[in-house]
Formats: C-alpha cells, sequence, structure tokens
C-alpha cells in the first residue's frame, strides 16, 4: 500500500495522451470517474499536459480557454483537407502543431512518401494566423510525416525557391539537392513564433532529421541518404542567401528539419514543449497545492524519462515533496527501474491485444485509477 500522511483532498491529475486512444483531456477525465468513485469529497484539479507533439494545441487550447479556427489546408501530400488552429483573442495568440497539416497520422502507410511529402499545409495554417492577426504564434513540433526543413512552409510563407536556371520549382524533399537560390518575400511581417521541441537532434548527420526520423516516415537507405545530402544543401543555400545557419542548433532536426525552418524563414526560438505547457497550466504552483499527483501516458518508457511530459510532472512533484503516481498502457522495465514515479500502475486488468486494449482505453483507465484509490491508506 502507499502512505500519504493524510487524506488527499486535493488531487492533481496531469496525464498525457494515450496515443491511438485518448486525447489528454479524455484521459484526464477517466482518471477523475476513477477518483470520484472512490473519494467523492475529494478536489480534483484537472490539468492534461503534453510536450511539443501531438496534443500540443489541445491541451494549450483547454488551458487557456482558446476557440477553434477552421482552415482549407493540405496534408502532406498536397490533398486538401480541413484543419483547425487554436486562437485567443486577448492576447492574439496562436497555437499550432505541425501534425494537424502535414502529420503522419494522416498518410496510410502505402502513401508513405519521404522524398514528396511537405510541410506547405503547415505554413498555410501559420499563413492564416498572421492574416487572422497574431502577435505570437507558438507551434507543436511531432508527429510530422515530412523531411523537408521547412521549405514548403517556407513557399507557403512567400519564400521563392529557384533553380540554377533562376526558375521557380515546388522544392520538395527529393528535389531540394537542385536548389540554386531561395528569395525573401519583401512584405511578410512574422510576429514572435515559438517552436515547442522536446528533442535535441541537429538538422543533419547520424543524429539529425532524415536519419533519425525518416525511416518511420517511409525513407529507406537510400531515400535517407538522398534527404540528408537534400538538407545539407538546403541548409547551405540558406546560409549564403538568409544569412544564418541553424543546421547545428539542438531542436533543428526535430519534426523533419521543420525546427531548422523555423528558426531560418521566421525568427523563431526553440524551447521545451514541457517547459512551455507547464509555465501557461503554471504546474509548479498546482502541484505544491496537491496532496498527490497523477499522471500518465499510453506508454511510460526511456523516452518518457528522456524529458517527456510525464517526467516533467514527477519531476515538478518531487521538488514540492509530492508522492506522484503514474498510469501507462505498456510499462517498461527502464521505467520502473527508474524511481522516476512514486508508483507506476498499468491500466490493464486482463490479458488484451493491443488492439483491445486501445479500444477500451477509457474505462481500462478509469477501473485502474478506482482500484488505485482504493489501495492508498490513509493513516
Amino acid at each position: 500500500m502507499l502512505d500519504v500522511h493524510r487524506i488527499p483532498v486535493r488531487i492533481l491529475i496531469a496525464p498525457d495522451k494515450f496515443k491511438g486512444s485518448l486525447s489528454a483531456p479524455a484521459a484526464a477525465e477517466a482518471i477523475a470517474r476513477g477518483l470520484r468513485s472512490v473519494w467523492p469529497d475529494a478536489q480534483l484539479d484537472l490539468a492534461p499536459i503534453a510536450d511539443g507533439g501531438e496534443g500540443f494545441t489541445e491541451a494549450l487550447k483547454v488551458a487557456l480557454g482558446a476557440e477553434w479556427v477552421n482552415v482549407a489546408s493540405e496534408d502532406a501530400l498536397g490533398r486538401a483537407i480541413a484543419a483547425r488552429y487554436a486562437w485567443l483573442d486577448g492576447e492574439r495568440l496562436a497555437i499550432l502543431e505541425i501534425s494537424e497539416a502535414s502529420g503522419l497520422h494522416r498518410i496510410a502507410p502505402h502513401e508513405r512518401d519521404p522524398l514528396r511529402a511537405d510541410t506547405f499545409g503547415t505554413g498555410i495554417l501559420i499563413a492564416h494566423a498572421i492574416a487572422r492577426g497574431a502577435r505570437r504564434i507558438h507551434v507543436g513540433l511531432g508527429g510530422s510525416a515530412t523531411t523537408d526543413g521547412g521549405a514548403g512552409m517556407a513557399r507557403a510563407l512567400g519564400f521563392r525557391f529557384l533553380d540554377g536556371e533562376g526558375r521557380d520549382f515546388p522544392a520538395a524533399p527529393g528535389a531540394l539537392q537542385s536548389v540554386a537560390q531561395i528569395v525573401r518575400p519583401a512584405d511578410r511581417v512574422l510576429p514572435e513564433i515559438f517552436a515547442a521541441c522536446d528533442v535535441q537532434n541537429p538538422l543533419l548527420g547520424e543524429r539529425g532529421a532524415a536519419r533519425v526520423y525518416g525511416p518511420q516516415k517511409g525513407a529507406d537507405a537510400a531515400a535517407v541518404a538522398l534527404l540528408d545530402r537534400a538538407l545539407t544543401r538546403l541548409a547551405d543555400v540558406c546560409a549564403a542567401d538568409l544569412g544564418c545557419d541553424h543546421r547545428d542548433v539542438p531542436g533543428s532536426g526535430a519534426a523533419g528539419g521543420l525546427g531548422f525552418g523555423l528558426l531560418t524563414f521566421c525568427n523563431a526560438k526553440i524551447r521545451p514543449g514541457f517547459e512551455m505547457i507547464s509555465e501557461t497550466l503554471h504546474l509548479g504552483k498546482r502541484i505544491a497545492a496537491a496532496d498527490l499527483v497523477i499522471t500518465g501516458e499510453g506508454r511510460i518508457d526511456d523516452q518518457t524519462l528522456d524529458g517527456k511530459g510525464p517526467a516533467g510532472v514527477a519531476a515538478l512533484a518531487r521538488s514540492a515533496g509530492r508522492l506522484v503516481i503514474a498510469f501507462g498502457g505498456a510499462i517498461t522495465a527502464v521505467a520502473e527501474d527508474s524511481g522516476v514515479f512514486d508508483a507506476l500502475i498499468p491500466i490493464a486488468d486482463r490479458p488484451l491485444t493491443v488492439a483491445e486494449a486501445m479500444a477500451e482505453a477509457a474505462p481500462l483507465l478509469e477501473r485502474a485509477s478506482r482500484r488505485t484509490a482504493q489501495l492508498i491508506r490513509f493513516p
């Protein structure tokens, strides 16, 4: 049993998404339902979180009370889609993520084409927010289908990519080796842009965008090598024509090099996604006011420990001297042995296939929450 020093009348519930099953807000609600069935008088403070990846926009929208703005855009293969971003009118703040328009979830496995997929659709969202009068834009990096260094986004913002004969060309990832010149738009005024990123990869090389993330987007060994050369050419031309070279900046390789693109074409600043979420949600203060902290995500593993949201929540809880429990759909031995959490609770209550567990994630999480509450002993 887990001992607490007094009845935890205040409980902070701060899970990340259970990918493919539950958004972070839905996970928080499921945990809350389980706790209320045992502790009906407890004060539950729901603070769904995200890092810089999928779920970033929704987490900030819920926290800030923003509204959705619907936009006609394109997916990574140029097909028409309905997309959206969050808008906080009083602050003229737009919040979006690359996965909304240019995400891998929009591309079926047999359709993946890393030499063609680009971020033009994400650029449409940014351009729309600028036209709406945004003073600040937050962009979550993660879940992309692209490896174009942000070239597609740049084209949507008015940058021109020219070949050796001075002709405009689309600058698809597979063709970036042919870029000879990049022309900056004359009349584009950009707001302050922050890229939320929780990886440290540079643009190029063994730890770069193509080699680390290209294979999961459909790139074979030949395509990976071609994409790395293409991104090298892009970085070289950007340095010559735009006067900046961000290829080695930690995080520039995030989201297929969109980190590099935002730094280069938008003069953006990269910040840790969880840090941005934590500040917006005032997590430090809310954790200090809680008696017990609960977090979780779909899979708790070594990546969780390497700066993802639940580990960030745990670090804040430890600093405040609070117990922290994490629920996971899958929990690896590395996570169990890490000591990051006071308790790690798998949500499955019987043998299940992955498909079954994902389909039943909400009731499984609710029941796991109820079982956990029943096991906590109050002196």
